[in-house]
């Protein structure tokens, strides 16, 4: 079950939140902020510190999960440095197909709206829609 996604900016702003379960303690708005500031910082650290980087790689791959004793978090970095964070059960072991519909969900519904200025918080019900029917897929 996936509880909670985060989008996180080239930055480090969180862009988008959104709860999908009542299982879980939901952040208020300024500790969902924190979150996505120190996640963005760790895996940041994490990507420049990592042995596995293969000389040459055109792009760093930071924290790709994390694991807890009650959920664990997942996290699919965008070429252009966006971050989809999914936070889900022990059970979900991998959640990269997930991640990357909602990243084609974000470009369909959020970047071809004309409306919609680069690295500001995301406000679209069509996009609200179809990640909640993607998530409940899947």
């Amino acid at each position: 079950m996936i509880h909670a996604i985060y989008i996180i900016n080239r930055s480090g702003g969180l862009i988008y939140s959104r709860d999908f379960s009542g299982q879980v303690a939901q952040l208020s708005s300024n500790e969902a902020l924190i979150f996505a500031g120190t996640f963005h910082g760790i895996h940041a650290l994490a990507a420049r510190v990592s042995p596995a980087l293969k000389p040459g790689a055109t792009r760093d791959l930071g924290i790709q999960s994390i694991d807890t004793k009650s959920f664990r978090v997942h996290c699919y970095q965008t070429p252009t440095g966006i971050k989809f964070i999914a936070v889900t059960d022990l059970l979900r072991t991998s959640l990269a197909d997930v991640l990357a519909r909602t990243y084609r969900l974000y470009c369909d519904y959020v970047l071809k709206n004309p409306f919609y200025s680069l690295e500001m918080p995301i406000r679209s019900d069509m996009f609200d829609a179809t990640l909640a029917q993607a998530v409940k897929a899947g």
